[in-house]
């Protein structure tokens, strides 16, 4: 149940939807909070589809400013408990599992108020009933050591926000990767990172999630580093892997000899088993076709991180550079999907995003095998051992 918090800086800018469908497709998480949207509830409604999510949640910006967005695929319930144009916040419910509020926060942009934000935390945090967590631009920092380059952060904002946290009775989570989520002047004289993003919880919610790890993803599209809270710690780089076939292998004839090859030397392994062999033999093989564009992004996304919190001209200009390239390859695998789709494209542009949606779920239901009848002339269900049936079949 992973959760994704980003200052987006509008999602109408260039590249940004395509650094944000690469984000959650290689992080999969089941919550997206967006601050700083910059984006009506109609725009929101179509990027949530566009995604692939199946929920959502939208305050519109007041002008040409603010806007957040809370969007979700959630196997459980989501129950709005309050809004307002710098939070919204949740309950959480899974059968069988503990119930939990999720609050996303933009915190007052104008130094002069964010005294708002503070008042609201300390009236959210007055509903403590329920193990609790907040992610998002806290806009704000506790000490001078989240601040690097620039002037000093102003003391009273320090120690009013410190007096909030204490009061709201929250406690900070590490952050592990850069610990600076924003930056601006990079590779000038007035180059400034500060800790703006971050995640807090109440002693409850920590008693529960004890091993919860929050990551800076530190590539971004915007100024802020997206950072992703995992409440139930797993290895990010072992994740499982999943199989899937490529039409792509079909013209190629090392395809069939492959699975030939693999399904004779299986000899009497069963039929779930040859499959595995051939799925294994396939995806090594099948890298060379169509596993560039992963790999080109998984080697720029390394380079990134090792030159990010390097300040020399040189490094500098390599991480320039380096970004360019990420955005360059998103854009093509962005175009090679395009031209992938079981439907006709009419034109360039994502004007058609709810008709391929609609089509792809439909294609989805077709596809389900709901159930089978057997050689009895009885219905099979999955939940009456269809797998079972399938396999005896073949």
């Amino acid at each position: 149940m992973n959760v994704l918090a980003w200052n987006c800086q509008g999602m109408g800018a260039p590249g940004k939807f395509q650094f944000l469908k690469e984000l959650t497709r290689s992080e999969n998480p089941s919550f997206v909070f967006l601050s700083e949207t910059i984006s009506s509830y109609d725009k929101m409604e179509k990027l949530c589809s566009r995604l692939g999510f199946e929920g959502f949640i939208a305050v519109e910006p007041q002008g040409k400013s603010g806007g957040i967005a809370l969007l979700w695929r959630f196997e459980g319930t989501v129950n709005l408990l309050s809004q307002s144009r710098s939070h919204i916040d949740v309950k959480l419910s899974v059968q069988g599992k503990c119930e939990w509020r999720l609050t996303g926060i933009y915190g007052e942009p104008s130094r002069a108020q964010r005294f708002k934000t503070w008042e609201l935390l300390k009236n959210l945090s007055r509903d403590a009933n329920l193990p609790w967590c907040l992610v998002g631009d806290f806009n704000n920092i506790v000490s001078q050591e989240e601040k690097r380059g620039g002037s000093p952060y102003p003391n009273n904002l320090i120690e009013g926000f410190k007096e909030c946290i204490y009061e709201a009775d929250l406690q900070d989570l590490e952050i592990i990767g850069h610990q600076f989520t924003w930056e601006k002047g990079r590779n000038t004289d007035h180059w400034t990172e500060i800790k703006l993003d971050r995640v807090m919880a109440n002693p409850y919610w920590l008693r529960i999630f004890d091993m919860a790890k929050v990551y800076n993803i530190e590539i971004s599209a915007s100024d802020h580093s997206p950072l992703l809270l995992c409440p139930e710690t797993h290895n990010r780089g072992n994740k499982k892997w999943k199989f899937r076939f490529e039409n792509a292998w079909l013209t190629k004839p090392t395809c069939f000899e492959i699975i030939r090859d693999r399904w004779e030397e299986s000899g009497s392994d069963n039929v779930q088993q040859k499959l595995a062999k051939c799925a294994e033999s396939l995806q090594v093989w099948g890298k060379e076709i169509t596993g560039c564009f992963n790999s080109r992004i998984r080697k720029c996304k390394t380079r990134l991180k090792k030159l990010k919190g390097k300040r020399d001209a040189q490094s500098v200009e390599e991480y320039e550079e380096e970004k360019k390239q990420l955005f360059l390859v998103l854009d093509q695998k962005e175009i090679f999907w395009r031209q992938r789709s079981k439907q006709l494209w009419l034109q360039a542009g994502d004007k058609n995003t709810k008709y391929f949606h609609a089509s792809y779920k439909k294609r989805k239901r077709l596809n389900h095998i709901q159930k089978l009848k057997n050689s009895g002339g009885d219905w099979v269900d999955w939940n009456n051992d269809l797998s079972e049936l399938i396999q005896d079949y073949f």
